[in-house]
């Protein structure tokens, strides 16, 4: 059980990472921020992301891989790629239709970039019972 709770802390650290270094008042502020990193180097952008490996961390040292440690990294890596899209299409394409642009300008609400917080952990939480 102690494993257990041990990763999911870390993960918890980690999303309050990612949550700190994105935070922006609306999801093109997000990309803003992003964009700086992918710019420098994808490698930098990859780097922001520390939750996706501390997945794989926890997938390499207990073995577990249930439906919820699946189901968590397809989450994990459709998020990370959605950005990267986003990016590109916003940033580098520059071909962005009016009603994308809009809902890239809507406010957000201060609780938005806890959710992941909400998400994750928990669901690493309930995948790792199963090895008990």
């Amino acid at each position: 059980m102690n494993i257990i709770l041990f990763f999911t802390i870390i993960l918890v650290v980690t999303e309050l990472f990612e949550a700190v270094m994105q935070r922006a008042s609306t999801l093109m502020g997000i990309l803003e921020k992003l964009n700086v990193y992918y710019q420098k180097s994808i490698f930098l952008f990859f780097l922001l992301q520390p939750s996706l490996y501390i997945i794989f961390l926890v997938i390499l040292i207990t073995g577990v891989m249930n439906i919820g440690i699946i189901f968590l990294l397809i989450l994990k890596i459709s998020d990370i790629f959605y950005k990267i899209t986003l990016i590109n299409k916003v940033f580098r394409d520059k071909d962005i239709s009016p009603t994308l642009r809009e809902s890239l300008e809507w406010k957000m609400p201060s609780w938005f970039f806890l959710m992941n917080i909400g998400i994750y952990p928990p669901l690493l939480f309930y995948s790792l019972s199963a090895i008990n």
